[in-house]
């Protein structure tokens, strides 16, 4: 089934459910400042707007295999970043996957919805199985019916995320449409729909179409070290990233060693297309310092990149330094940390039910 035709969030989904948004991070350790572009700043900024759900996606992690021991110091080393970065898990919720059956649950519906032509689509799948595609996990190849259950087990209407992430959402919403469509007697019937806009279609349905929030300007941090790689912890060259736990020292270090080209910044965007290491960089000044990438060309074009990467250093420190700070701080709590998933949990507990007890009416299920 094809995707369904995009429609105004804002319009249509907004009226009909309670607009809330879910996102997740997988706890595999080192987190890096692509993770906080990409995903952590955006959550803290949709508190302002949005009631929100974050999660620490566990189950997702184990899709390969992980010590059992860095699988729990990385979840509470994650649960560590979004705190310091300024989420707030009483006015929101923050919670590790595990915690909540219902995920499982729900995957497993979702499973048997979604068609095997869509998963073979999905190119992430291609890429981390690479040539061995036979040895990987069946987890692995599902990944992307989990992550829709992640979403619309909250019924969530909007889903930050990266770039590269964009696929799984699209297949997010084919699920969604499908279930909606599949059982929209029954649903009529029990009474559990409520009417979107598909396109300038109204339907009725259980799950929403959920939009992606993809926006910045950088949503794909690259590495340091070679601008056509994204930004990735599995890099065996530390420079290539810097963790959000690395010291302002180690953080200035990485900026001023980071790869660039021998000419001097451009004047606008189109000077940036054929230089990926300076778009990265102006790229990543820009999402730090909340601005545009054509403000900070209109500072620095012209300018070496012996001005440019000390104003980068300074402002990367002044931003990631305190995260660090912070997170080492609560870190070194591990019983503050499981408090606040254990509650986390416990009220996401409350909506994933309330979602589940109407999928088991719909699917047909007994008790």
């Amino acid at each position: 089934m094809p995707p369904a035709t995009r429609s105004d969030p804002a319009k249509d989904l907004m009226s009909t459910f309670h607009p809330r948004v879910f996102s997740g991070v997988q706890p595999t350790g080192n987190l890096h400042l692509g993770n906080y572009l990409g995903a952590i700043r955006k959550f803290v900024a949709l508190q302002q707007s949005h009631d929100c759900i974050y999660c620490i996606v566990d189950l997702h992690a184990v899709t390969v295999w992980q010590d059992p021991v860095e699988l729990m110091k990385s979840t509470r080393e994650v649960t560590a970043a979004f705190l310091a970065a300024g989420i707030d898990p009483k006015a929101h919720i923050v919670f590790n996957q595990s915690r909540v059956h219902q995920h499982a649950e729900l995957a497993w519906v979702f499973n048997c919805i979604a068609r095997m032509g869509w998963l073979n689509r999905m190119t992430q799948f291609k890429e981390k199985a690479g040539k061995d595609r036979e040895n990987a996990s069946v987890g692995l190849f599902a990944y992307p019916t989990l992550m829709a259950a992640d979403i619309l087990l909250y019924r969530g209407t909007h889903v930050p995320v990266g770039d590269d992430q964009k696929q799984h959402l699209e297949l997010t919403r084919d699920i969604a449409q499908k279930f909606n469509n599949d059982f929209s007697d029954r649903i009529r019937d029990l009474g559990l729909g409520v009417e979107m806009m598909v396109g300038e279609e109204k339907v009725n349905g259980f799950f929403p179409l959920t939009e992606p929030l993809i926006e910045g300007p950088a949503t794909r941090v690259m590495s340091l070290r070679d601008g056509g790689k994204k930004m990735s912890k599995s890099d065996p060259s530390d420079l290539s990233r810097v963790n959000l736990t690395d010291t302002a020292d180690d953080i200035a270090k990485k900026i001023r060693k980071a790869k660039t080209d021998p000419e001097p910044l451009p004047l606008d965007m189109e000077g940036l297309a054929a230089r990926p290491e300076a778009d990265n960089l102006v790229g990543i000044f820009a999402a730090l310092a909340d601005r545009s990438k054509e403000d900070v060309l209109a500072e620095f074009a012209g300018k070496p990149f012996s001005v440019f990467k000390p104003a980068l250093a300074d402002l990367s420190v002044a931003v990631l330094a305190p995260i660090a700070n912070e997170m080492r701080r609560l870190t070194a709590d591990p019983g503050h940390i499981d408090t606040v998933l254990a509650d986390g949990a416990e009220r996401a507990s409350v909506i994933a039910e309330e979602t589940m007890k109407g999928v088991r009416a719909i699917m047909g299920f007994l008790g």
